[in-house]
């Protein structure tokens, strides 16, 4: 089963993932009217399709005025989106996810995957975000052998480099990530 992203982080709440909030409209008018319940001044307009890719195909937009939001929310909405993972045809956007804003110091991918040559969940993360990590050579993977303990979470955050405070917080986070995976019984987290 495929779910979209807002649908994912509905699955992190339960499981006390702290996520943005956010709410899915089908209308530009819809949009707006979420992005005023969450408040604030900048939001995140995005594209909710079965695929990777979505920003760099023009599906995520960040709007910092509301009629940004009803503007992006409209251009998006009803576009065939073609990313790397759609395949030329594209998908068609029925949905946007708009999201409150926030400050981004740094960006960092986790990913969490059963791995079908080896049979092995495998976890893996990266350091320069999640865009185009497959050609940034930064991948750092750590397989998890046989049950999973709390250490490997702290092992994959210490791989990407991370220390004190910072390393127990991204290691319970990636620790939770993998509750969400096991406890759902997903492909991919």
């Amino acid at each position: 089963m495929n779910v979209h992203e807002y649908q994912a982080k509905d699955l992190m709440r339960e499981l006390n993932i702290s996520v943005l909030n956010g709410g899915t409209a089908t209308t530009p008018e819809d949009a707006v009217k979420v992005a005023e319940k969450l408040g604030g001044n900048v939001w995140a307009v995005k594209a909710q399709i079965h695929a990777g890719g979505r920003g760099k195909g023009g599906g995520v937009k960040v709007a910092k005025s509301l009629d940004e939001v009803k503007q992006y929310a409209k251009d998006i909405i009803g576009m065939n989106l073609v990313t790397h993972q759609t395949g030329p045809e594209g998908k068609k956007v029925n949905l946007v996810l708009i999201e409150e804003g926030c400050d981004i110091d740094h960006e960092y991918y986790v990913g969490i995957v059963l791995d079908r040559d080896t049979s092995k969940i495998t976890m893996m993360a990266s350091e320069e975000g999640g865009v185009e990590i497959e050609s940034s050579g930064s991948i750092k993977i750590v397989p998890v052998n046989g049950e999973y303990k709390p250490f490997y979470g702290r092992k994959l955050a210490k791989e990407m480099g991370l220390s004190g405070k910072l390393l127990n917080q991204v290691g319970s986070i990636i620790n939770k990530l993998y509750r969400v995976y096991e406890e759902f019984d997903l492909d991919l987290a």
